[in-house]
Protein backbone atom coordinates (compact mmCIF):
# COMPACT_ATOMS: atom_id res chain seq x y z
CA UNK A 1 0.00 0.00 0.00
CA UNK A 2 1.11 3.34 -0.67
CA UNK A 3 1.64 5.90 2.11
CA UNK A 4 -0.66 8.93 1.46
CA UNK A 5 2.61 11.41 2.36
CA UNK A 6 4.37 9.80 -0.64
CA UNK A 7 2.06 11.63 -2.75
CA UNK A 8 1.72 15.34 -0.67
CA UNK A 9 4.22 17.78 -2.22
CA UNK A 10 7.55 18.75 -0.62
CA UNK A 11 8.40 22.57 -1.05
CA UNK A 12 10.75 24.48 0.51
CA UNK A 13 10.47 28.19 1.08
CA UNK A 14 12.72 30.45 2.25
CA UNK A 15 12.72 33.79 4.70
CA UNK A 16 9.14 32.09 5.73
CA UNK A 17 8.41 33.23 9.21
CA UNK A 18 6.81 36.33 7.83
CA UNK A 19 5.02 38.97 5.00
CA UNK A 20 4.65 37.31 1.62
CA UNK A 21 6.90 34.04 2.56
CA UNK A 22 4.71 33.13 5.67
CA UNK A 23 1.58 33.66 3.33
CA UNK A 24 3.11 31.27 0.90
CA UNK A 25 3.46 28.58 3.81
CA UNK A 26 0.10 29.08 5.04
CA UNK A 27 -1.45 28.41 1.19
CA UNK A 28 0.98 25.68 0.31
CA UNK A 29 0.22 23.89 3.12
CA UNK A 30 -3.73 24.07 2.66
CA UNK A 31 -2.87 23.10 -0.82
CA UNK A 32 -1.78 19.71 0.58
CA UNK A 33 2.05 20.51 0.69
CA UNK A 34 4.16 19.44 3.40
CA UNK A 35 6.84 22.28 3.96
CA UNK A 36 10.37 23.12 5.10
CA UNK A 37 10.86 26.67 6.10
CA UNK A 38 13.63 28.84 6.78
CA UNK A 39 14.49 31.89 9.16
CA UNK A 40 16.92 34.17 10.23
CA UNK A 41 15.90 35.39 13.38
CA UNK A 42 12.34 35.51 15.38
CA UNK A 43 11.97 32.39 16.28
CA UNK A 44 8.90 32.67 17.74
CA UNK A 45 7.55 33.94 14.93
CA UNK A 46 8.47 30.50 12.77
CA UNK A 47 6.96 28.77 14.95
CA UNK A 48 3.75 30.24 14.88
CA UNK A 49 3.35 29.52 10.89
CA UNK A 50 4.77 26.14 11.30
CA UNK A 51 1.74 25.37 14.05
CA UNK A 52 -0.67 27.59 11.39
CA UNK A 53 0.63 25.03 8.79
CA UNK A 54 0.56 22.01 10.42
CA UNK A 55 -3.07 23.18 11.71
CA UNK A 56 -3.71 22.47 8.05
CA UNK A 57 -2.42 18.86 7.83
CA UNK A 58 1.43 19.55 6.74
CA UNK A 59 4.47 18.22 8.13
CA UNK A 60 6.87 21.01 9.03
CA UNK A 61 10.54 21.00 9.22
CA UNK A 62 11.92 24.41 10.19
CA UNK A 63 15.20 25.55 9.55
CA UNK A 64 17.15 29.04 11.50
CA UNK A 65 19.81 29.47 8.54
CA UNK A 66 21.29 32.79 8.06
CA UNK A 67 20.89 32.97 3.33
CA UNK A 68 23.78 35.43 3.27
CA UNK A 69 26.35 32.28 4.93
CA UNK A 70 26.39 30.43 1.38
CA UNK A 71 27.83 27.34 3.41
CA UNK A 72 25.09 27.14 5.86
CA UNK A 73 22.31 27.65 2.62
CA UNK A 74 23.93 24.31 1.15
CA UNK A 75 22.57 22.57 4.18
CA UNK A 76 18.93 23.09 3.55
CA UNK A 77 18.56 21.21 0.91
CA UNK A 78 20.33 17.96 2.42
CA UNK A 79 18.45 18.32 5.43
CA UNK A 80 14.82 18.43 3.66
CA UNK A 81 15.63 15.21 1.96
CA UNK A 82 16.54 13.75 5.15
CA UNK A 83 13.46 14.78 7.36
CA UNK A 84 10.99 14.06 4.18
CA UNK A 85 12.85 11.62 1.59
CA UNK A 86 12.42 13.61 -1.12
CA UNK A 87 11.79 17.36 -2.32
CA UNK A 88 9.35 18.37 -5.19
CA UNK A 89 9.55 22.35 -4.74
CA UNK A 90 11.50 25.28 -3.98
CA UNK A 91 10.19 29.48 -3.08
CA UNK A 92 13.17 31.00 -3.55
CA UNK A 93 11.63 33.76 -1.62
CA UNK A 94 13.58 35.28 0.98
CA UNK A 95 15.23 38.93 0.08
CA UNK A 96 16.40 42.08 1.15
CA UNK A 97 16.70 45.15 -0.30
CA UNK A 98 19.22 47.32 1.61
CA UNK A 99 18.59 51.05 2.64
CA UNK A 100 16.07 53.71 0.38
CA UNK A 101 18.03 56.20 -0.65
CA UNK A 102 20.05 57.60 -3.85
CA UNK A 103 22.36 54.79 -6.07
CA UNK A 104 25.34 56.90 -4.92
CA UNK A 105 25.08 56.39 -1.63
CA UNK A 106 24.86 52.95 -1.09
CA UNK A 107 27.47 51.07 0.04
CA UNK A 108 29.34 48.61 -1.24
CA UNK A 109 29.32 46.56 1.83
CA UNK A 110 25.39 46.75 1.83
CA UNK A 111 25.02 45.67 -1.72
CA UNK A 112 27.54 42.49 -1.27
CA UNK A 113 25.75 41.20 1.36
CA UNK A 114 21.91 41.93 -1.11
CA UNK A 115 23.58 39.72 -2.99
CA UNK A 116 24.75 37.09 -1.18
CA UNK A 117 21.11 36.95 0.02
CA UNK A 118 18.59 37.99 -2.90
CA UNK A 119 21.60 35.97 -5.84
CA UNK A 120 23.84 33.26 -4.84
CA UNK A 121 21.73 31.95 -2.07
CA UNK A 122 19.21 31.16 -4.56
CA UNK A 123 22.09 29.53 -6.86
CA UNK A 124 23.15 27.44 -4.12
CA UNK A 125 19.34 26.33 -3.56
CA UNK A 126 18.18 25.96 -7.26
CA UNK A 127 21.57 24.00 -8.12
CA UNK A 128 20.90 21.60 -5.16
CA UNK A 129 16.98 21.34 -5.49
CA UNK A 130 17.17 21.12 -9.40
CA UNK A 131 20.29 17.61 -8.85
CA UNK A 132 17.63 16.04 -6.51
CA UNK A 133 14.71 16.33 -8.93
CA UNK A 134 16.04 16.28 -12.37
CA UNK A 135 14.33 12.60 -14.29
CA UNK A 136 18.02 12.25 -15.71
CA UNK A 137 19.19 12.20 -12.37
CA UNK A 138 16.82 9.52 -11.20
CA UNK A 139 14.68 12.43 -9.46
CA UNK A 140 10.79 12.86 -10.58
CA UNK A 141 10.51 16.08 -11.67
CA UNK A 142 9.56 19.19 -10.24
CA UNK A 143 8.60 23.03 -9.79
CA UNK A 144 10.71 26.11 -8.66
CA UNK A 145 9.11 29.69 -7.78
CA UNK A 146 11.78 32.48 -7.76
CA UNK A 147 10.11 35.76 -6.03
CA UNK A 148 11.36 38.59 -7.71
CA UNK A 149 10.02 42.19 -7.78
CA UNK A 150 8.63 45.02 -10.38
CA UNK A 151 11.67 46.87 -9.55
CA UNK A 152 13.57 44.24 -11.65
CA UNK A 153 12.04 45.80 -14.57
CA UNK A 154 11.94 49.78 -13.13
CA UNK A 155 15.26 49.64 -11.96
CA UNK A 156 14.16 51.65 -8.81
CA UNK A 157 15.84 54.84 -9.21
CA UNK A 158 16.31 57.06 -6.15
CA UNK A 159 15.10 54.01 -4.37
CA UNK A 160 17.23 51.11 -4.29
CA UNK A 161 19.03 49.69 -7.53
CA UNK A 162 21.21 47.49 -6.07
CA UNK A 163 18.56 45.42 -4.90
CA UNK A 164 16.68 46.13 -8.18
CA UNK A 165 19.60 44.25 -10.18
CA UNK A 166 19.54 41.43 -7.43
CA UNK A 167 16.05 40.55 -9.00
CA UNK A 168 16.92 41.49 -12.49
CA UNK A 169 19.68 38.39 -11.71
CA UNK A 170 16.74 35.95 -10.40
CA UNK A 171 14.67 36.88 -13.77
CA UNK A 172 17.45 35.63 -16.00
CA UNK A 173 17.99 32.93 -12.95
CA UNK A 174 14.53 31.59 -14.02
CA UNK A 175 14.90 32.11 -18.25
CA UNK A 176 18.30 30.44 -18.31
CA UNK A 177 16.81 27.45 -15.81
CA UNK A 178 13.80 27.14 -17.20
CA UNK A 179 15.30 26.26 -20.69
CA UNK A 180 18.08 24.02 -19.57
CA UNK A 181 15.59 21.95 -17.07
CA UNK A 182 12.33 21.38 -18.55
CA UNK A 183 13.83 18.64 -20.46
CA UNK A 184 14.42 16.84 -17.64
CA UNK A 185 11.01 17.63 -15.77
CA UNK A 186 11.75 20.78 -13.68
CA UNK A 187 9.43 23.62 -14.64
CA UNK A 188 11.15 27.43 -12.96
CA UNK A 189 8.94 30.08 -12.64
CA UNK A 190 8.97 33.99 -11.73
CA UNK A 191 6.38 35.62 -9.22
CA UNK A 192 6.62 39.26 -9.47
CA UNK A 193 5.03 41.48 -7.02
CA UNK A 194 4.67 44.99 -6.68
CA UNK A 195 4.66 47.29 -3.45
CA UNK A 196 2.91 44.80 -1.42
CA UNK A 197 2.34 45.21 2.69
CA UNK A 198 4.86 44.26 4.54
CA UNK A 199 7.97 44.49 6.88
CA UNK A 200 10.47 44.90 4.31
CA UNK A 201 9.85 48.50 3.92
CA UNK A 202 10.38 49.27 7.06
CA UNK A 203 13.69 47.42 7.10
CA UNK A 204 14.85 49.55 4.07
CA UNK A 205 13.80 52.93 6.07
CA UNK A 206 10.20 53.81 4.72
CA UNK A 207 7.53 52.33 6.85
CA UNK A 208 4.95 54.39 4.93
CA UNK A 209 6.32 53.40 1.39
CA UNK A 210 3.01 51.06 0.45
CA UNK A 211 0.70 54.33 1.24
CA UNK A 212 3.06 56.62 -0.82
CA UNK A 213 3.16 54.14 -3.56
CA UNK A 214 -0.41 53.73 -4.02
CA UNK A 215 -1.63 56.75 -5.62
CA UNK A 216 0.68 55.61 -8.59
CA UNK A 217 -0.84 52.44 -8.74
CA UNK A 218 -3.34 52.07 -11.53
CA UNK A 219 -5.41 49.96 -8.85
CA UNK A 220 -4.41 52.96 -5.91
CA UNK A 221 -3.47 50.56 -3.47
CA UNK A 222 -0.69 47.91 -2.48
CA UNK A 223 -0.58 44.83 -2.16
CA UNK A 224 -1.58 42.19 -0.02
CA UNK A 225 0.66 39.10 0.67
CA UNK A 226 -2.30 36.21 0.49
CA UNK A 227 -2.69 37.85 -3.19
CA UNK A 228 1.06 37.23 -4.07
CA UNK A 229 0.72 33.52 -2.91
CA UNK A 230 -1.90 33.01 -4.73
CA UNK A 231 0.02 33.14 -8.01
CA UNK A 232 2.77 30.95 -6.82
CA UNK A 233 -0.04 28.36 -5.64
CA UNK A 234 -0.83 28.13 -9.05
CA UNK A 235 2.78 27.81 -10.23
CA UNK A 236 2.40 24.67 -7.73
CA UNK A 237 -0.96 23.55 -8.99
CA UNK A 238 -1.35 21.06 -11.56
CA UNK A 239 -3.27 23.88 -13.52
CA UNK A 240 0.31 25.04 -14.61
CA UNK A 241 2.09 21.70 -15.85
CA UNK A 242 2.89 23.51 -18.74
CA UNK A 243 3.91 26.94 -17.21
CA UNK A 244 7.38 26.91 -17.15
CA UNK A 245 9.95 30.32 -17.84
CA UNK A 246 7.25 33.34 -16.99
CA UNK A 247 6.91 35.87 -14.99
CA UNK A 248 3.93 36.40 -13.01
CA UNK A 249 3.17 40.30 -12.06
CA UNK A 250 1.36 40.66 -9.27
CA UNK A 251 1.45 44.45 -8.90
CA UNK A 252 -2.19 46.53 -8.98
CA UNK A 253 -1.35 47.12 -12.99
CA UNK A 254 2.10 48.29 -13.00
Amino acid sequence: MTDATDTRQVTIITGASRGIGAAIAERLAADGHDLVLTYRERRDEADAIARRCASSGARVLLLQVDLADLEATATVVPAAIAEFGRITGLVNNAGITGRIGSFLDASLEESDGLFRVNVLAPIVLTRAAIAHMATDRGGAGGSIVNISSGAARSGAPNTYIPYAMSKAALNALTTGASKEFGPVGVRVNTVSPGTTHTEIHAAAGRPNAPEERAPNIPMRRAGEPHEIAGAVAYLFSADASYTSGADIRVAGGN
